[in-house]
C-alpha cells in the first residue's frame, strides 16, 4: 500500500465506519496517547521497565498502525498530501544532514 493509498482507505473507512472525523485537537490528543502506547511498549521491551500484567497482550506493531492511522487522519483533514510531504522532508534531511552523519564521531 502506498502512502497516497493508505490516506483514501483511511479516508473511505472513516466515512464507512467512523461516522466523522474527530475534529483536530481530538486527534491531536489521541496521536499523543497512541505515541504514549508505542513508548510504553518499546521501553518495555528494549528497555530496562519490566512488563506490567496488561501490558504482556500489546503488539507494538499494531501499537505502531494506531500511530499511522492517527496521523494519516490529522494529514487528511488538514490537507495534506503525506507523499509531498515526506519527499520534501527527505529531502530537506538530505541537504542539511547528509554528511553532518557520516563525520558524527559518535555515530562510528
Amino acid at each position: 500500500m502506498t502512502i497516497a493509498e493508505a490516506q483514501s482507505t483511511v479516508d473511505q473507512w472513516i466515512k464507512e465506519n467512523g461516522v466523522r472525523y474527530f475534529n483536530e485537537l481530538t486527534n491531536m490528543a489521541i496521536l499523543t496517547e497512541e505515541v504514549g502506547e508505542v513508548a510504553r511498549l518499546i521501553a518495555r521491551q528494549y528497555g530496562e521497565q519490566s512488563f506490567k500484567e496488561s501490558d504482556k497482550d500489546k503488539n507494538l506493531a499494531d501499537e505502531m498502525a494506531d500511530v499511522l492511522f492517527v496521523l494519516i487522519c490529522l494529514a487528511n483533514q488538514t490537507g495534506i498530501n503525506l507523499t509531498e510531504a515526506l519527499t520534501k522532508n527527505l529531502e530537506k534531511k538530505t541537504n542539511r544532514d547528509s554528511q553532518r552523519h557520516k563525520q558524527n564521531e559518535k555515530l562510528k
